[in-house]
């Protein structure tokens, strides 16, 4: 009798484990149904809020920060809501949507249909939107919104609740001013593009969403006023940003790599900024804004060489002193580009152009360094660009710090020591200051200064004339989404000299550049 109950035991426990196994497999199989139905397009609420919980758990894999809350309201209906946590506001979740729904559900009769238009009168939300499809519930509950079901409608109601923490608007550190607003960009497209309304109060400001990005689905916005616009620089932008395949938009830069004209080019021919007072003004003159959720950069097209020395602040002063800025700025650029590979033309080929009394003191500074004027003059650019670089990267405390040791410890230590000569310390000091005073173009200016300064170092002046030729036909044939890169210089215009070289007073300056906005280009107001 024991030994048939022994065999019994084992007989059940033998069916037991063939039971599990078959279950782990239908379980398998419901998981990669639930796949298949995730990717089937146009799949509907069901009517049961148990399927629709797990249908959601099963799309984001039990993920612990989807938060699935039930109850049973008086009248005995199950509701389900579902939020990510972090993204939503507490305070409209609690008070908004459980709170009045639970509150305003005891004044329905008993076994009352909760039928869409009841529902609505739930919710004292504002932004409620029906979808049958589930397809539309994921997107909704990756951004923020929460998600409210009903045992026995085929309806889900989309609330509007973003409320993720954000970083307050503050002056940017890039674009500072002395005299202008100092509020910024945040990296909340939806605050952005409220901080440009309230610059431009116009309905016809207007804001283009699409979304980018399979993995990510980053929210972009297309900025431009109606009327003002250049059309066609409008649907060019359209046109490339619809062709972007990637899974991942993380910031304007990468919507920029795809988008550029010329991607392998050391001048930029798309803008970017942090400033709403600086996009208003450019969203003025026809160009377009585009806006990335995430980020606190706004891309404008097209871009122009005459943006890159203009300022906010050249408009909030008195049009002689920000003449006289420009004009510092260009110096400033000739220098930081130029200067490096002129010394080393002068001092090796063209040594008679150099005023007697300097020509023997640079002869006397240089008698004992083993390096000729090329190779000592790159070492010390190949040095700058290094301290520059540990200076931007490192804490701002730190970076200042690193910068006054390389400049002052390092560079007489040098002269010192005999590797370089004072002059070509003077030559990379005067060149690295000129070059801050033009940030907008120091990716160009590196490029450039080391351009130049081979040129000078093989064939002199010669060579510093001949790269000149080269950079200016180069420049000349840059186009940005269709608009010459050079305008209003090449092809020229009667009003470049107002907003080039000088700023004109604002009365005076009565067009828009014509480059830009074709069809718009009178100003409106008193200027007419």
């Amino acid at each position: 009798m024991e030994e048939a109950s022994h065999d019994m035991i084992k007989n059940k426990l033998n069916t037991l484990r063939q039971r599990i196994i078959e279950c782990e497999k239908v379980a398998g199989e419901i998981s990669q149904i639930a796949a298949q139905l995730r990717l089937v397009e146009g799949v509907t609420v069901f009517r049961a809020v148990a399927a629709n919980k797990a249908f959601l758990e099963d799309a984001f894999k039990k993920s612990g920060d989807v938060i699935f809350f039930e109850f049973v309201t008086f009248s005995g209906v199950k509701v389900l809501i579902v939020y990510i946590e972090g993204l939503v506001s507490k305070e409209i979740l609690g008070r908004d949507i459980i709170n009045a729904f639970i509150m305003k559900s005891k004044e329905l009769p008993a076994n009352t249909l909760l039928d869409s238009k009841i529902l609505t009168t739930l919710v004292t939300a504002a932004g409620v939107i029906e979808t049958q499809t589930m397809s539309e519930v994921i997107d909704d509950l990756v951004n923020g919104n929460t998600v409210l079901f009903v045992d026995g409608v085929a309806t889900a109601f989309l609330i509007e609740s973003k409320g993720w923490e954000t970083r307050t608007v503050a002056e940017p550190d890039t674009e500072s001013v002395i005299r202008g607003p100092r509020e910024g960009f945040i990296e909340n497209i939806r605050t952005n593009t409220s901080l440009l309304r309230r610059k431009i109060k116009n309905p016809n400001l207007v804001f283009e969403n699409i979304t980018l990005g399979k993995q990510t689905k980053t929210n972009v916005a297309i900025a431009y006023i109606d009327g003002i616009v250049n059309q066609a620089v409008l649907g060019e932008v359209r046109r490339r940003l619809n062709k972007i395949d990637t899974d991942s938009i993380l910031e304007t830069g990468y919507i920029e790599q795809f988008i550029e004209d010329s991607p392998f080019s050391p001048l930029a021919t798309i803008a970017n900024t942090q400033k709403p007072d600086i996009l208003a003004g450019k969203l003025l003159e026809g160009r377009v804004g585009i806006f990335c959720d995430g980020t606190p950069h706004v891309l404008t097209v097209p871009h122009l060489l005459v943006e890159t020395l203009q300022t906010s602040e050249d408009y909030y002063v008195r049009p002689f002193m920000a003449s006289m800025w420009r004009i510092i700025r260009l110096t400033a650029l000739f220098f930081s580009i130029f200067v490096p590979g002129l010394y080393v033309a002068l001092q090796t080929y063209h040594q008679e152009m150099i005023p007697t009394i300097l020509l023997l003191r640079m002869a006397g500074s240089i008698s004992d360094i083993p390096f000729p004027a090329g190779a000592e003059m790159l070492i010390m650019v190949i040095f700058y660009e290094l301290l520059r670089e540990s200076g931007v990267r490192l804490p701002r405390a730190v970076g200042s710090a690193i910068s006054i040791i390389g400049a002052l410890i390092v560079g007489e230590s040098a002269v010192n020591a005999g590797l370089v000569s004072a002059p070509v310390v003077i030559v990379t000091a005067v060149t690295g200051v000129a070059g801050f005073i033009v940030p907008a173009l120091s990716e160009a200016i590196m490029f450039f200064r080391f351009f130049f300064l081979i040129a000078g170092s093989v064939m002199g002046l010669y060579g510093v004339v001949c790269g000149l030729f080269l950079i200016v036909l180069y420049a000349v044939s840059l186009r940005s989404f269709g608009v010459p890169y050079t305008s209003s210089l090449a092809p020229s215009d009667q009003g470049v000299l107002m907003d080039f070289f000088l700023r004109f007073p604002l009365w005076a300056m009565k067009k828009r550049p014509p480059a830009i906005a074709k069809d718009n280009q009178q100003r409106r107001g008193d200027n007419e």
